[in-house]
């Protein structure tokens, strides 16, 4: 049965306003849901409490724990009130996420979301509770609210079967953990994971890059955690090749340095030479400074001749990465097409780098807008977008680089061309990578390809 003919084979009915005058206030119903699933979660087994969230949302039994829980749930019922079912639903689903997360307790995770894709919706039923319940599960499965639930399960998505943009889950979720109208269970969940999975990236991308270089082939290398083939080591050497007394950190200092106490205007002429300053393509670089000033100068010009301050510049900075990204949170910004146009999408990331370096407020900014470019380009398949795919690769491997807790270094090795003579070339350096520690860069470890031990790391 399609969604339409469901739509049309139930279709809510009005209960007598007794029944909605006799419920208890909504909010005081939804908060007997949450607090009895709060009890048993942390009572309970993992298996146990879905079966009990099964008996709740998807079969609405009532037994001799669950009767308060139901009796709530059963007021949003009766008040035909299908937007505060799907808030206690999805408030529900993450207090378990939250609390499942925090004991490691990750495979009843993706149980409790497999149990909507297992739903039996179709099925007759002369409740009509029940089928309200239905109706309403099955607007959830089609919903927003489920694609965003449906995230969670990332953890185990792997393999040629899975969808290019799951590699990029951690952006995905951005969104909702900076959205306030998000449950603060939805919103800590969303948070937590996406750190988890920029985390394992930057440690699967040390270790592939450190094996990658050993003389002797490994018979348990790691796999290669980006789409990119084998010129991924090359791109890393680019990346990390920018080092020195002008890396684009010292850059950064000079510039904020360079720019206290001095007029919105006079800022506005000198961001752009600073974005601009070191990058190697000419042709990218022309395009980029016209339209850049193009869009500062209209930018706040009442603030002209106002002294910067924190507000002007954090605004500044997140309206440049819309120019560079998305302007509508929908689609790709005219300028983003255009300098994709050029074929070097290293120096767009090298810019949308330099932002952040001066501004790191701006970081959570920059990464929602990338979130809107994935899932605008999610309903292409790779092969189609790859142009953007390489983007969205190249951007990970370069923010997970020039994270705070990794260090990568370029050691250059001997090497004696046919004619004796020393070369240097990216392949006459050797790429070292270091994860530092959250107490003190003294205890920071080094990976390297000759000593390396996988349980120093886990």
């Amino acid at each position: 049965m399609t969604r339409d003919a469901l739509s049309n084979s139930y279709q809510p009915v009005s209960l007598p306003a007794a029944s909605i005058q006799a419920s208890r206030n909504i909010q005081d119903s939804q908060e007997s849901v949450y607090s009895f699933l709060l009890e048993i979660v942390n009572q309970w087994s993992p298996e146990n409490v879905l079966v009990e969230f099964k008996k709740i949302f998807i079969t609405y039994e009532n037994d001799a724990v669950n009767r308060a829980a139901i009796a709530g749930l059963s007021d949003i019922i009766f008040a035909n009130s299908e937007n505060d079912f799907r808030d206690v639903l999805k408030r529900s689903c993450y207090i378990l996420i939250n609390n499942w997360e925090a004991k490691r307790q990750y495979k009843v995770i993706k149980e409790l979301i497999e149990v909507f894709a297992e739903l039996k919706i179709n099925r007759k039923t002369f409740s009509r509770s029940l089928g309200r319940v239905r109706y309403w599960l099955n607007n959830f499965l089609h919903s927003q609210d489920y694609q965003e639930l449906k995230l969670f399960t990332a953890r185990y998505e792997s393999g040629e079967k899975s969808h290019w943009s799951h590699r990029y889950t951690s952006y995905l979720l951005v969104p909702q953990y900076v959205d306030l109208n998000n449950s603060p269970e939805q919103r800590e969940a969303a948070r937590v994971l996406s750190q988890q999975l920029k985390d394992k990236f930057k440690f699967d991308l040390a270790m592939y890059t450190a094996h990658t270089q050993l003389a002797v082939a490994q018979e348990k290398a790691p796999t290669n955690p980006t789409g990119l083939g084998d010129e991924i080591l090359r791109l890393i050497k680019l990346i990390v090749a920018k080092r020195g007394s002008f890396s684009y950190k010292s850059l950064a200092n000079i510039f904020l340095d360079q720019t206290r106490e001095i007029s919105y205007k006079d800022f506005k002429e000198s961001i752009q030479k600073y974005l601009t300053f070191g990058l190697a393509s000419q042709d990218f670089v022309e395009i980029f400074q016209k339209k850049l000033t193009e869009k500062l100068e209209n930018l706040y010009q009442d603030k002209h001749e106002e002294i910067l301050d924190d507000s002007l510049f954090l605004r500044t900075c997140n309206r440049l990465i819309e120019n560079l990204t998305t302007e509508n949170k929908e689609e790709p910004s005219p300028l983003f097409i255009l300098l994709m146009s050029q074929g070097n999408p290293l120096t767009l990331v090298t810019v949308l780098l330099k932002i952040i370096l001066i501004s790191k407020n701006s970081r959570t900014h920059l990464e929602a807008c990338i979130a809107a470019l994935i899932q605008h380009y999610m309903q292409y398949p790779e092969d189609d977008c790859k142009w953007v795919v390489n983007f969205f690769e190249i951007f990970n491997i370069t923010f997970a680089i020039h994270a705070e807790n990794v260090q990568y270094n370029l050691i250059k090795v001997a090497n004696k061309d046919g004619n004796g003579e020393s070369e240097d070339t990216l392949s006459t350096y050797r790429v070292f990578s270091q994860l530092k520690s959250h107490r003190s860069e003294d205890d920071a470890k080094a990976i390297a390809p000759e000593e390396f031990d996988i349980a120093d790391y886990q």
